[in-house]
């Protein structure tokens, strides 16, 4: 088992080391901003319950928190598992070396399913290859490495980093584009091993609905997927395809008569507005004795106040912070939406 030691970084210097993704919805650029919505209070444990990138877990991880990381989708508890849970186990780059190269039998799923949608010939039996012979690593943590850094391989080898069309039509000639999978995946691992630390806690990570999950936590901070008239808040439309491989398309229907082989979302009752107007009374109330800190948009519905309102049924003081932000995720002709404000609320 190879091993890395306690960190001797500042929390600061330390979150500088987590691999940055173009998600959507990422916070990478508000952890300041909720880490001093944090700070004032005494906790020991933080519930991250919709854990994404997995960036806020790291942030708290960071400040030597216990944190347990959720998320429902397997992509996102895949980088929970080789960040968050795991303190010590990295994967060595002559291990990783070797993923990349035939060992054995390889299973054919993405080049039997998945040709000439997103990738070359030459990249989908590469895929192949890697994600056949991580099945075959005994470790849970090396093994959860191994399959995030195919994940961002995949989504930095396409255009956007989305999995919403076919062929390479978005191609901007970023550097990544021109990278070869090899490169990418390598790199990957590199990066991945470098962010690997024990701040001394038992930190988990889950893959559940955050509407079943049973856990308590001195903090819960919640980043939903936001309801919006003017989008769409479905992050398994966008990333499918690597959501397929953190799963090896298990449990899921792939629609055959789509172009892009897309399966089915996940049922969430974030998907209306009268429904996640319930789903956050549901969290709030299962969650009152926590204090909460919830990460929400300005264009999101239920609206500002009635946040304020939900949280206060359950919370005596809640306070908003606004933040100016503006989305990473967008067109050039569609720049304006994307500047929205961001609310942090607190209740406490």
């Amino acid at each position: 088992m190879s091993q890395r030691m306690i960190s001797n970084l500042s929390p600061e210097e330390q979150i500088k080391l987590f691999p940055a993704t173009r998600y959507m919805g990422s916070k990478s650029k508000l952890l300041d901003y909720i880490w001093q919505a944090s700070e004032p209070f005494e906790f020991d444990t933080v519930l991250d319950l919709f854990s994404g990138s997995g960036v806020v877990s790291y942030m708290y991880k960071s400040h030597g928190k216990r944190v347990i990381s959720n998320d429902y989708m397997a992509m996102g508890a895949v980088m929970t598992k080789a960040l968050i849970q795991n303190n010590s186990v990295i994967l060595p780059m002559e291990e990783a070396e070797k993923l990349i190269h035939c060992n054995g039998e390889i299973d054919t799923f993405v080049q039997d399913t998945f040709k000439g949608i997103y990738f070359s010939d030459e990249d989908n039996q590469f895929i192949d290859i890697v994600r056949s012979n991580i099945k075959r690593i005994d470790d849970e943590y090396k093994r959860a490495i191994a399959m995030e850094a195919l994940i961002r391989s995949c989504t930095k080898k396409r255009p956007r980093g989305i999995f919403t069309y076919v062929g390479d039509r978005y191609n901007d000639g970023r550097k990544d584009l021109t990278k070869s999978f090899e490169e990418q995946f390598l790199e990957a691992v590199n990066l991945i091993n470098n962010a690997v630390f024990t701040n001394k806690k038992k930190n988990r990570s889950c893959n559940e609905d955050s509407m079943q999950l049973k856990v308590k936590a001195d903090l819960v901070y919640i980043d939903p997927p936001y309801y919006t008239p003017k989008s769409d808040n479905e992050y398994v439309r966008r990333y499918h395809f690597v959501e397929g491989l953190a799963r090896d398309w298990e449990g899921v229907e792939i629609q055959e008569e789509t172009k892009t082989k897309k399966f089915k979302s996940y049922p969430t009752p974030f998907s209306t507005k009268d429904g996640a107007a319930d789903a956050f009374d549901k969290i709030f109330k299962k969650y009152s004795k926590s204090i909460l800190i919830v990460s929400y948009s300005s264009n999101s519905l239920p609206t500002m106040d009635e946040m304020v309102a939900l949280i206060g049924k359950y919370k005596k003081d809640v306070k908003v912070i606004p933040v100016d932000y503006k989305y990473s995720f967008g067109t050039r002709e569609n720049t304006t939406r994307n500047e929205v404000k961001e609310y942090i609320f607190v209740g406490c």
